[in-house]
């Protein structure tokens, strides 16, 4: 198994021509496809470009597994296997098969990993190579826009049953993964079928990068209801062009309004990706943390308390008091909910402060990708706690490059 990219002008052989007419056929049929036709269209595509055959898999949602969409297949591990390793470094891998080549990609969507691509082959040259990386993007793109809608991609993409609270909340849930040429921001939250109180949330709006993070009181369906009308209330002002102030005051409002008895923590950021100017609201809830020079930078973005968010009467802040510092290129921010740090091992010992950050720098400073560092973090925090966790816990890291 090796990884592998195409030649930057590799030319076409013997038996490379390509039937455009049935590929323009095959295109436009997939934008009617149900999903569960997408196997078998996989393959048609796939043999319109010269290939021998196609499988796509997608990632469960705690990351462990690639979960075959031909329902007779069985999962790879991400973990231990060359269809790990392509979802894992979002790099093309080979390997030898009895009868040729299997060329495993990358399925990504824009930031987002999505699952992988198995391209099978009895050869690999510049241009099949050049094509399978074109089937993968079609592929991804196709999946992107039909699971929004689709219970059976939702399904596969699961290895346990769903709670109702959480169910309600993962409707609400962006991507985990979302980015630009200059900054990405990437979550993972856990029980991944049993969270309530816990959420996140982030949106690029041209130059600029949105962030938030919730906890609420309780672990019921009143919890993530309360968690769900503040991300809604968030994305509303949002839209309506407020501020950061703004965003948080509609949040107040909302959950008075509705949910006069519930609040909820929280950290909502904005980062301008042109400046690094990085403004921030916290509302009862751990500090964010700012990672420079690997290293953590210790209270650079602490702030005075405030209150909750939620709170009505005399309770409720006159106003909310927004921060403002410049990050600087390859800075690292990470908001985090108290879950993560609480989690304890058999002995009673926290995970703490310190061993979250270290993992982060220590995996970062490996090369790994934000996205690949918070599954391995989760992945860590679970089996510190033997996978029974006491509370939910949420991790939300962005980064501001804008060297790239």
């Amino acid at each position: 198994m090796i990884p592998v990219s195409d030649p930057p002008h590799a030319s076409s052989g013997p038996g490379t021509a390509v039937d455009e007419n049935r590929l323009e056929e095959l295109i436009i049929e997939a934008q009617t496809a149900l999903p569960v036709e997408l196997p078998p269209l996989a393959n048609q595509c796939a043999s319109s470009l010269g290939l021998d055959g196609a499988l796509i898999y997608l990632v469960d949602l705690q990351q462990r597994l690639l979960v075959p969409l031909d329902e007779a297949l069985e999962p790879l591990p991400v973990d231990r296997s060359p269809a790990g390793r392509a979802y894992r470094t979002v790099f093309p891998q080979v390997a030898e098969i009895e009868d040729g080549l299997i060329v495993w990609l990358p399925l990504v969507d824009g930031a987002e990993r999505l699952g992988v691509l198995a391209v099978r082959t009895a050869s690999l040259d510049g241009v099949r190579m050049r094509r399978s990386r074109m089937l993968a993007h079609l592929f991804a793109m196709l999946i992107t826009s039909k699971r929004a809608y689709s219970d059976w991609l939702a399904a596969r993409a699961r290895t346990a049953t769903m709670r109702l609270p959480t169910e309600m909340l993962r409707a609400f849930l962006p991507p985990h993964t979302v980015g630009s040429s200059r900054c990405v921001s990437t979550a993972v939250l856990e029980p991944a079928y049993d969270i309530a109180g816990d959420a996140f949330d982030h949106s690029v709006v041209k130059d600029v990068l949105h962030t938030m993070i919730l906890d609420s009181m309780g672990h019921d369906l009143t919890a993530g209801l309360t968690t769900s009308v503040a991300m809604a209330a968030a994305r509303n002002a949002r839209r309506c062009g407020g501020s950061l102030a703004d965003v948080v005051g509609c949040v107040d409002r909302a959950l008075a309004q509705w949910l006069p008895d519930h609040f909820c923590t929280g950290v909502l950021c904005r980062l301008d990706a042109r400046t690094g100017v990085l403004r921030w609201v916290n509302c009862g809830h751990p500090p964010p943390l700012l990672i420079r020079a690997e290293r953590v930078l210790a209270g650079a973005l602490d702030s005075p308390p405030q209150p909750p968010i939620g709170l009505a009467g005399p309770l409720a802040p006159a106003a909310r008091q927004v921060h403002e510092t410049t990050l600087e290129p390859g800075d690292c921010v990470l908001l985090y909910t108290d879950g993560v740090v609480e989690a304890r091992d058999a002995d009673g010992a926290e995970f703490g402060l310190d061993r979250f950050t270290d993992f982060i720098i220590r995996s970062s400073a490996a090369g790994q990708r934000p996205a690949e560092v918070l599954r391995l973090l989760i992945h860590a925090i679970l089996d510190y706690q033997r996978n029974q966790l006491r509370d939910d816990l949420t991790i939300l890291v962005f980064e501001w490059r804008p060297q790239q």
